[in-house]
């Protein structure tokens, strides 16, 4: 297995028939945590919806865990995002479900069949995330917090190579956010390469990690400064 989870060489990422990032080149190797800074409206979100293949790649080469973004068919799309495991700003769980309903939703449209095997999956990724006595609450019980970690606890279903996240403690209070990057920083520790998007720079500073900067259609990485 190659050390690489990601690779972009010379890509253009397209919003409609409009130019966002140009000339992208970059490598990202299994096990590392990443930011992705930029003003709004920078291209962050179009970044990652490249990664997992909401936006086509259409010109470049990208390698994504294993999968030719460049070349993917359609059909191919649902086997590439059970490698990816993809957390949103706005959590994105079914509010007439109960947290176990919202997680079996996933595995079954994942393929998996076995009822036994579910119910054991479903615990075991609530525990990772101190959730695992929550499995009856319905979204509107929970707190903004509660919510993002189940939608992280979400995102592990799969065992996913990588997991992306867009934003996820933007609409989280600071001590909330910080809870939820000490959970990711956990995930990372314990073997997930994570790509993150945030616009809160306080987490930079708090828990330090490589920083990849989105300014004016270019990608760049950020030299952290020692004092």
């Amino acid at each position: 297995m190659s050390s690489t989870i990601l690779s972009l060489q010379s890509v253009n990422i397209y919003q409609e028939k409009n130019p966002i990032l140009t000339n992208v080149n970059l490598e990202v190797n299994r096990g590392e945590f990443i930011y992705l800074i930029g003003k709004t409206g920078a291209g962050k979100s179009s970044f990652l919806k490249t990664l997992y293949a909401d936006l086509p790649l259409k010109e470049g080469n990208g390698t994504i865990v294993d999968f030719e973004l460049h070349t993917l068919k359609e059909s191919k799309i649902p086997f590439l995002r059970r490698k990816l495991g993809v957390v949103f700003q706005d959590f994105k769980l079914l509010p007439d479900r109960s947290v176990k309903d919202n997680l079996l939703f996933v595995l079954k449209a994942t393929g998996w069949k076995e009822k036994a095997e579910m119910n054991v999956k479903i615990e075991e990724v609530l525990d990772k995330v101190g959730m695992k006595n929550y499995q009856t609450k319905m979204p509107h019980q929970l707190s903004g917090g509660e919510q993002q970690r189940i939608a992280i606890a979400r995102a592990l279903l799969n065992d996913p190579e990588l997991i992306l996240a867009d934003e996820p403690t933007g609409n989280l209070d600071p001590q909330t956010s910080v809870e939820v990057m000490e959970l990711l920083r956990k995930i990372n520790v314990n073997g997930k390469t994570i790509i993150m998007a945030t616009h809160d720079y306080a987490l930079l500073l708090k828990f330090p990690s490589k920083t990849l900067k989105i300014d004016e259609g270019k990608v760049f990485e950020v030299v952290q400064r020692t004092v």
